[in-house]
């Protein structure tokens, strides 16, 4: 049987992160009792303040195919690249990820496992006309697709979703590729998909089924950090990166960083 080793970045998800796992453990585990694949979950829990750490223990108890990483550095990016090392030590034939909030529910991913074939990664795209998505609020919809536009203009992608949180890849990938990324934040997937072009990695966007959630952890200064994170990452994949040296030795109050700064 092939592994599939799913990463689920969790911070502060104690409310939400149960219902996720409830769902992914009884989905693959029926496949893995039917032998049609095997699988690891891996929650990296990063920066936690609430109760996610004692909800995902309650899982881990009784299902060993749950594993928990705990740091005290926060952020999506450097959660997913710890989640892939880990991924990469239990030999995964699959590694991904998928956010802890179930706005991607099992089936969905399960999706990806199924129609990645031969290609090197399969992520999910919301905006494809045959996708399920539930109903969106219009202002994140409007955010979304200027944000999508953005990242299509300054990386010449092809991808129209390329900030859903649920993607997939090969071993050889992960292997290659997870070296490689850093810390980028809100452009953490955009970076990724920077270098499977760069390494020349084929990478398939297929329908998806999504839901939006509660509980979500944007802010008022959500846009602007997203939109910095990614002016930041085309500058640093460019003859320009210069310009970023010069920036981060001005003072901290004179840094765009730091008008985005957490608040």
């Amino acid at each position: 049987m092939k592994k599939v080793v799913i990463v689920i970045p969790a911070y502060n998800e104690g409310d939400r992160i149960g219902k996720c796992l409830e769902d992914y453990i009884d989905f693959f585990g029926k496949l893995k009792k039917d032998k049609v694949i095997d699988y690891e979950i891996v929650v990296v829990l990063n920066g936690c303040k609430d109760n996610t750490n004692e909800v995902v223990e309650s899982f881990r108890v009784n299902n060993k195919e749950v594993v928990i990483l705990d740091f005290e550095e926060s952020g999506k990016g450097f959660a997913v690249v710890e989640g892939f090392k880990e991924g990469l030590r239990m030999k995964g034939d699959l590694i991904g990820f998928v956010d802890a909030d179930n706005a991607t529910p099992s089936g969905a991913f399960y999706g990806l496992v199924r129609h990645i074939n031969d290609y090197d990664g399969i992520i999910a795209n919301r905006w494809d006309e045959e996708s399920l998505v539930g109903k969106r609020d219009f202002y994140l919809r409007l955010r979304s697709s200027v944000f999508n536009l953005v990242v299509r203009t300054l990386f010449l992608f092809n991808y129209r979703d390329t900030q859903c949180g649920a993607k997939l890849f090969t071993n050889e990938f992960i292997k290659k590729v997870h070296p490689k990324l850093g810390n980028s934040e809100w452009s953490f997937d955009v970076d990724l998909l920077f270098y499977a072009r760069y390494f020349g990695f084929r990478i398939r966007s297929i329908p998806t089924e999504w839901h939006d959630k509660t509980g979500s952890k944007v802010s008022k200064w959500t846009p602007g950090r997203m939109f910095f994170s990614v002016f930041r990452l085309r500058l640093v994949h460019s003859p320009f990166s210069f310009i970023l040296r010069f920036h981060k030795k001005l003072p901290r109050k004179m840094q765009v960083s730091y008008l985005f700064r957490k608040r």
